[in-house]
Order: structure tokens, then sequence, then C-alpha cells
């Protein structure tokens, strides 16, 4: 291949997969926003159902940034976040075994929006040391297509990303389905093994803002076969 060739070869690439991302992040950017007026629907009519109950438990939706916004339910809250990347799905995923890719490797190159479960004590005492985990994450590509990663009650969610197309009903089955297993998902008392030392440091912390490290258990764990 001469100079000229190889030239024109990487211009072409360079312009192709500079649009192909722009347009992957257009796309996941607007299905953030859509995901984040679901959210907030959410919130204002479980409200409205608490309300009606005479309970006393709200649910809290905050911003958090354009690529960030939380909803807090009784003693979680869940954080979703947006990368501003965007990334191609490695040759070992399962996604790879679809028509809709194979015909299309364009396809595969998705941006992901994150929902991660924390304790709302966590955020509200500001121990920075508490852990949060990863309950799900949201794949979008070029046409608008998803995939939800995430076990147990994700699984409820198709495999194929030539069938999920975005709406605004399998954005709040996805959302719905996160605040479920988010409050079945309870807090374990760590084993005494890891607590029963403690430092006179660490004393001093804890007794001035009440830290100790909590967190759930982890829930979730993304390997090529979770989807």
């Amino acid at each position: 291949m001469n100079i000229i060739n190889t030239q024109s070869s990487i211009l072409s690439t360079l312009k192709h997969k500079d649009e192909l991302k722009q347009l992957v992040n257009k796309n996941t950017v607007e299905v953030f926003n859509q995901l984040k007026e679901v959210v907030k629907k959410i919130h204002i009519e479980y409200n409205s159902e608490l309300e009606s109950m005479g309970h006393g438990s709200r649910v809290e939706f905050k911003e958090r940034g354009d690529y960030e916004f939380e909803i807090r339910v009784a003693s979680d809250i869940l954080v979703f976040s947006m990368y501003s990347n965007v990334f191609q799905f490695n040759r070992d995923h399962n996604v790879w075994q679809n028509n809709y890719i194979k015909q299309n490797p364009d396809n595969s190159y998705s941006g992901i929006i994150n929902i991660f479960n924390f304790l709302s004590d966590s955020f509200k005492y500001s121990r920075l040391d508490d852990l949060g985990y990863l309950v799900a994450r949201i794949f979008v590509n070029k046409e608008k297509h998803y995939l939800v990663e995430g076990k147990r009650q994700m699984n409820l969610f198709k495999s194929d990303l030539s069938e999920n197309i975005i709406n605004d009903e399998s954005l709040r089955q996805i959302v719905e389905t996160s605040i479920n297993y988010s409050l079945n998902f309870d807090l374990l008392v760590p084993p005494y093994e890891n607590v029963k030392i403690i430092s006179v440091n660490d004393m001093f912390e804890k007794i001035q803002n009440a830290k100790v490290r909590t967190g759930k258990r982890l829930g979730f764990q993304y390997n090529s076969d979770d989807i």
C-alpha cells in the first residue's frame, strides 16, 4: 500500500469512526435524558401513592450534574450515571453471536449508562469509605437499540440487541426492576473477623464522623454470560 492509499485509508477511517461515535454519544445522551424524565414521573407517582396510603416514607429525586442523577427510596439511593465515552463490545461477548452485529459491526458500538446502589446514610453522613454496587448497566447503540446487563432480576430483559428499542415503557421497567432489586438487597452484618480490630485513628474518626465502612454484599458480577 503506497503512502497516498495509506493516508486515504486513515482519513476515511477517522471520518467514519468520528461520525459513528458522535451518533452513538448523541443517542446515549438523549436516552439518558429520557430516562431522567421517566424517573421523575416515577418519583411523583410513588409519592402520590404513598401519600394516599398515609405513609411517611417519600421518594426523592435529585440531579447531580449533566450526566448523573439519583433517586432515593427508603434507605437506598440509586445513582444513574452516563459515560461520556463510546465503547465497543469485546469479541468474547455473546452479542457477537447475533446476526444484527455480525452483519453490521458498527452496531456493536455503544454508550453506557450505569445504575449504582448506595445506602442513603452513606451520602447523608458523608461516609466516604462506604461501598456502592453496580446494579445494572444499559448499552445504547447508533440505532437506539439497547441491552441491559445484570444478574437475577435483570435476566427478565431480552438479550437480543436487534429487538430491544428504547421507549418510556422499557426504561420504566429497567428503573423499577432496579429499585425492586435494591430494596430486597439487604445490608448484612460483616464477619466478626473483619471488624474485631480497629486502630485508635479509626476510632477517633468513627466518633467524629460515624465513619465505619458499610455496604451491601456484592450483588452482581459482570461477565460475558451475563446477558
